[in-house]
């Protein structure tokens, strides 16, 4: 039996190993298996289309070519779609679910601090959300874009990878600190995501400075290559902010809201439902 009170780092590895096996097995993981799905059948779809020498996609009357589709698949299904509903999903559930399975009295008697408890369980989200959505990822890639191109584009994979798992770390900061503070943080979440954000960025004016979406969007044409008929899918971009400034706010986002979730984990008072 342990005794000793762990420090932060040791506790939330622990808490870590726990939840991992947890949220890998879980029936949350199954929902983002099948959402991360849609992006590779329509992808299965789009290669056969071209096998019969026909286009998938056209822009102002031009063909889009295989890294051109992936890069709007990118862009339109995981970071406007697949990336803030898992961040949902799994960020506003953290502790809201060990709230609802009454043990979250387990947790906190153990001689570690409650901070680490989410710190803990939200690397593990991390961690989840990644296998299942990189290899997705990886597999739509080679489906669309032809092994000649590979070597030209492969740099621009990594910056597209780099960029969803920077808005998985960012929304599920987000909602870690929904799911902590709120009582039904679900509802609040979906709200936010689709609700928020969606209507924000779709008028005019500075409110859409105040969403994740427009710095996660605001990146995508830094990642696009400026050459060839993907130069005229940055025409869909009506704003376009500095890289370092996109990348500034969130990366404040994910350290206040995180920081702001640990804290109110440390001091609310969870009271369970009979």
């Amino acid at each position: 039996m342990i005794t000793r009170r762990m420090g932060f780092v040791e506790a939330s590895r622990r808490v870590f190993d726990l939840s991992l096996g947890e949220m890998l097995w879980s029936r949350r993981t199954i929902f983002m298996a099948l959402v991360v799905g849609g992006p590779v059948l329509l992808a299965i779809i789009v290669r056969v289309i071209e096998s019969f020498g026909m286009s998938a996609l056209r822009v102002d009357g031009q063909r889009v070519g295989g890294f051109g589709v992936f890069g709007v698949m990118i862009w339109m299904l995981f970071l406007r779609f697949i990336v803030p509903v898992l961040g949902v999903f799994y960020g506003t559930a953290l502790m809201a679910d060990e709230v609802e399975d009454k043990t979250i009295t387990y947790l906190f008697t153990r001689p570690i601090s409650r901070g680490s408890v989410l710190v803990g369980k939200y690397l593990a989200y991390l961690a989840c959300t990644f296998l299942v959505v990189l290899p997705s990822v990886m597999i739509v890639y080679f489906l669309l874009v032809p092994f000649s191109q590979v070597p030209s584009t492969f740099g621009n994979l990594l910056v597209d990878l780099g960029l969803l798992a920077l808005g998985l770390a960012v929304y599920g900061g987000v909602f870690a600190f929904v799911g902590a503070f709120f009582k039904r943080p679900l509802v609040i979440g979906l709200v936010f995501a689709f609700g928020w954000e969606q209507v924000t960025l779709a008028i005019p004016g500075s409110l859409k400075q105040f969403t994740i979406a427009f710095y996660m969007t605001g990146l995508v044409p830094h990642a696009m290559p400026s050459d060839g008929v993907t130069s005229v899918l940055q025409g869909m971009f009506r704003e376009n902010p500095a890289a370092w400034v996109c990348l500034a706010w969130l990366f404040a986002y994910l350290g206040g809201f995180l920081y702001l979730a640990t804290r109110v984990v440390e001091r609310k008072e969870y009271i369970l439902e009979q």
